[in-house]
């Protein structure tokens, strides 16, 4: 059977693997925010989104409870998708600079979004078993990204996963701005996470993802 992006998205939307993560978004999209009480929440695996031609791959954590699990897409409907589209939109990888639902209309060029754990955890806190069962969608979704020559991680979760599945060697530790070349030629690129605990502190500040992404470009297209 040949694989597709398309093939990926339907398996990643059905998929129930993992009792916990199953139970923990069902819940969230029950018990809902007050703020979005009159909302029907998606309150399934969120599948990735952007270019398929991408020369750019961003990995994050995993979706928020109210954010992505609620919306249906990935960094999409919370602070931190604000702050991460409003920036992508200014690298010229968004055609706008906000992401409020999966119909409003946001195409992205030249990038990719994605995450090694497609359901909303506890906590933000998925198991290594979790990470495990989900991280074959993230090797399909590489292998048939056959443009992507710059992966972006937030955080030093999504590093250890990335470097760990591209063969990087050695491993420096993370650290924002950090580049580690993979055996296969692409190169990750590590930026702090874009939660609100970092943009709000300003352990992340716009500049510094805007430096990120001018980088990554720079790469990607070289």
């Amino acid at each position: 059977m040949v694989d597709s992006l398309a093939r990926v998205e339907a398996d990643v939307i059905g998929c129930r693997a993992c009792p916990r993560l199953v139970a923990w978004r069902e819940q969230v999209g029950r018990d809902k925010r007050a703020a979005f009480r009159d909302e029907d929440y998606w309150a399934k695996p969120v599948p990735s989104f952007g270019d398929p031609a991408a020369h750019l791959v961003i990995v994050g954590l995993a979706p928020a409870a109210h954010g992505g699990n609620r919306t249906g897409r990935i960094f999409t409907g919370d602070r931190s998708g604000d702050f991460l589209y409003a920036a992508l939109h200014r690298a010229g990888y968004a055609n706008q600079p906000t992401s409020r639902h999966r119909g409003d209309g946001l195409v992205l060029t030249g990038a990719w979004i994605t995450a090694p754990v497609h359901c909303a955890p506890p906590a933000n806190q998925p198991t290594p078993a979790e990470r495990d069962a989900c991280g074959v969608y993230l090797e399909r979704e590489l292998a048939l990204l056959s443009g992507v020559r710059v992966v972006l991680v937030l955080g030093g979760f999504a590093y250890q996963v990335m470097a760990g599945l591209l063969g990087a060697r050695p491993r420096p530790r993370f650290a924002h701005g950090l580049e580690v070349p993979a055996p296969d030629g692409r190169t990750i690129v590590c930026s702090y996470h874009v939660s609100q605990q970092n943009t709000f502190t300003g352990t992340l500040t716009p500049a510094m993802l805007d430096a990120v992404l001018s980088r990554a470009r720079a790469l990607g297209t070289a």
